[in-house]
């Protein structure tokens, strides 16, 4: 932050430090103390004095503030090249008032030997105190602050300019440098790359005025005010400001007889209106952990019109028990106005699927097909080790058969030929084949999903965002801009589809329809079925009254045969593939009958799925009273207020840094420009409108305020991953090399606690001691 430092003469020099920079050494302990700062030496910005002012402090100079002059003797230290701390104060006795202050060198005085009688693991740090004399010493005078006292005298190297900027004294973070911290770090970005990004804007590292120590001892100190706030108290504030803001926005947090936080869910309006449109399947996972609590994040996600992941709203549950889940599925039911989802796709959770059988009874339950096949490796390893052929027989029956007589009978062919039939684990997920075989699954209704990828795409994006030490306070503001990400990249695609045009594959005006009608998603998935239709041929195999069925097969082969049923009016259509019931977009196997039978003119609207069409989100639903619109209108109005005033100051900032006049210039207006601002805030009070609907704010809340503080829930030590189940193939249990000790090349330990180093720490603790000794002599 660049201060400035005026002069003036009374009957004495008086030397005046900006208040601003007063505020900001107090707050930030900073190292830049002016605002028209200059480069010296090789390029550090110090304080300049004035033509008149001397640079050096002597007996007799005045000062107005004490805290000018702590100022000039920190923008003099910095020239020099040390840094300066408080040493004594004095109070008067009169009236208990400051009224002395020796100012001295970081380097003063001696470490205490108390502190060289403790037994250390680690080697003892350097020593920083060596006895060095120069000092400042005021007094006050009237109303003015004389020096004293004023030793130059070091025993000590003086660091340049440059290097002076490490010291603690004159490091520290401005008030701009906080904000963009914070900015960065809630967007998930490591110290390191703060500290570059800070480099950057600086003009270079030791123009940053901290070191990455700092920064992280900044987030530390924020960290732990949340603490005191507490986590849970401060998760709740927000939910209860959010809502305020977006009567839309629904919550439900659960609380112990303890008052500490259990359970909680949310969803923003968007979520829930997404719901209305698309949520006709929902996956549902609970497979991430994401904060220092260890309590799973389960996010409720589905796919929309542009086959994107769509959120319907999210939790964290204290516990993955039945009774969690229960309240869980019931809350955000009542969130998404009770409507329940036609199929729900989950993890092999028993506890979950207990509370779906409770909750949605009607609701086709279906497992995650990629979760039961990593399951696989880890119950047959010795399958897998002993018959090289089984992944592949394996991948052809759950994944190529298409009846389920096929699959039945390919499943017992190889539970015969690899002698599975005692295995009790496959067994008993044989038993359960109608929830996770594809052959049992094609005809109902998925939106073209078989596994919970959608909500495992969520789980990498907050991967980058959160870790286990993340705050749950901290991980609502990550959901957010997951949900603005998510939105962002509708609204781009919804865009693009109406303002650019489809190219045609082929000649048929049924594709010139679905262009028309179909988002640009969904006509592609169309115009590749209807393109690789042309690859096939329809051959009638027999009619059985007005239903006749076709055999498909490409062109110059007899297998896979695929059966297509057209009904009397030749207007319905049904193929062994499924896809029409899976995904709800016609197959190529019916689209080559229709060719066949001269039907590609026109697009059937008994075979258009709204979910998938560009107005697919034109229905309105009043039961949520905000809109997309409303969302964005409601957002942080000062926020928006500072990027539009942040984008004018940027161009401004470019004309003034033309020339020396044209920056004073605009430095003496921007001055001016702060005076009448901050004295405009004691004349104006600013109010905040809030919806004042009260039917809008009882309908958008899902629990009523707590009357008590919300304790935060117990942290969760972390206990490492667990053992895994898997029989490990032999390569895998082969000894590997032990770790050595980097310091001594000694197994057993690691450098942390190498007893060499316990040995050197006592040694050059005995070092130090004699040499404390013989300087004090």
């Amino acid at each position: 932050m660049a201060e400035s430092s005026s002069f003036g003469v009374a009957e004495e020099p008086i030397y005046n430090v900006d208040s601003d920079e007063l505020e900001a050494e107090s707050e930030d302990v900073q190292c830049d103390v002016n605002e028209d700062s200059v480069n010296v030496e090789d390029g550090v910005n110090v304080i300049p004095s004035s033509s008149s002012g001397p640079l050096e402090p002597f007996i007799g100079m005045v000062f107005e503030e004490v805290e000018d002059a702590q100022a000039f003797y920190k923008a003099y230290a910095r020239r020099q090249g040390f840094a300066i701390r408080t040493n004594h104060t004095r109070l008067s006795k009169d009236d208990k008032t400051l009224c002395a202050v020796d100012y001295v060198c970081t380097r003063e005085g001696f470490r205490r030997v108390s502190r060289k009688d403790i037994d250390r693991i680690v080697p003892e740090p350097a020593e920083t105190k060596i006895g060095c004399k120069a000092i400042m010493g005021i007094k006050k005078d009237g109303e003015k602050w004389i020096v004293t006292k004023f030793v130059v005298g070091h025993n000590h190297i003086l660091l340049t300019p440059r290097s002076t900027s490490f010291l603690r004294g004159h490091r520290g973070v401005t008030k701009v440098q906080k904000k963009l911290i914070m900015t960065l770090n809630e967007s998930g970005v490591p110290t390191r790359k703060i500290m570059s990004v800070l480099s950057k804007d600086a003009g270079g590292e030791f123009n940053v005025g901290c070191i990455g120590k700092d920064v992280e001892n900044y987030l530390g100190t924020k960290r732990r005010k949340i603490f005191e706030e507490g986590d849970a108290q401060r998760l709740y504030s927000y939910f209860l400001d959010r809502q305020l803001r977006e009567p839309g926005f629904v919550f439900s947090m659960q609380v112990d007889n303890d008052g500490c936080m259990g359970s909680c869910f949310w969803a923003d309006a968007r979520s829930r209106a997404a719901y209305q449109y698309f949520g006709d399947v929902v996956t549902f996972d609970a497979t991430y952990l994401t904060n220092i609590y260890k309590m799973p994040f389960v996010p409720f996600s589905g796919v929309n019109h542009h086959h994107q992941t769509i959120m319907f709203g999210c939790a964290l549950l204290v516990n993955e028990t039945a009774e969690s889940y229960t309240w869980l599925l019931r809350t955000w039911q009542e969130a998404m106005l009770g409507r329940a989802p036609s199929t729900i796709i989950t993890d092999d959770d028993k506890a979950m699927a207990k509370a779906i059988i409770e909750v949605l009874p009607n609701t086709t339950h279906r497992l995650c097909l990629w979760h039961i096949l990593q399951k696989f490796p880890e119950h047959l390893a010795h399958v897998y080790n002993k018959f090289p052929n089984f992944q592949k027989d394996f991948h052809h029956c759950i994944h190529e058969t298409i009846t389920t007589d096929e699959f039945e009978e390919e499943w017992a062919m190889i539970v015969v030929k690899y002698g599975l039939g005692e295995n009790t684990w496959l067994q008993n997920l044989y038993s359960r084949r109608d929830m996770w075989v594809p052959a049992y699954l094609r005809s109902i209704f998925c939106a073209g999903m078989s596994t919970t990828q959608r909500s495992e795409s969520m789980n990498k994006f907050f991967k980058d965002y959160v870790r286990s030490s993340t705050l749950v306070s901290d991980f609502v503001h990550q959901y957010e801009k997951a949900i603005d990400a998510r939105y962002f990249k509708e609204k781009e695609k919804g865009v693009r589809t109406k303002s650019t045009r489809a190219i045609m594959k082929t000649p048929f005006k049924i594709e010139e329809e679905a262009a028309t009608v179909y988002t640009r998603k969904s006509f592609m998935i169309f115009q590749d079925e209807l393109f690789n239709s042309l690859r096939y041929r329809a051959k009638k195999l027999y009619v059985s009254g007005e239903v006749k069925t076709y055999g498909v097969t490409v062109h110059g082969k007899e297998t896979p045969l695929y059966h297509v049923t057209l009904s009397g009016d030749e207007g319905h259509a049904t193929c062994t593939c499924h896809m029409w019931e899976f995904m709800g977009i016609l197959c190529k196997h019916i689209l080559c009958v229709f060719g066949k039978k001269a039907k590609l003119n026109i697009l059937p609207q008994h075979y258009v799925l709204d979910r998938w069409t560009i107005n697919a989100k034109s229905r309105p639903i009043p039961a949520i009273p905000c809109s997309d619109n409303q969302v964005h209108q409601v957002q942080d109005e000062p926020t928006m207020r500072k990027n539009k005033s942040m984008i004018l100051l940027y161009d401004i900032v470019e004309l003034a840094s033309q020339s020396a006049e044209k920056h004073n210039h605009f430095t003496l207006a921007l001055e001016k420009v702060q005076k009448e601002l901050l004295a405009m805030e004691d004349n104006i009070q600013c109010s905040q409108t809030v919806p004042t609907n009260d039917d809008q704010i009882f309908r958008s809340q899902v629990i009523s305020n707590f009357s008590q503080t919300v304790q935060d829930p117990p942290q969760v030590p972390t206990k490492g991953r667990p053992k895994s189940l898997r029989s490990k193939n032999p390569k895998e249990t082969q000894n590997t090399k032990k770790r050595r000790c980097s310091i001594c090349k000694n197994e057993g330990h690691t450098k942390n606690n190498c007893p060499s180093v316990r040995h050197i720490g006592s040694t050059t603790a005995n070092i130090s001691e004699h040499l404390d000794s013989s300087l004090q002599i």
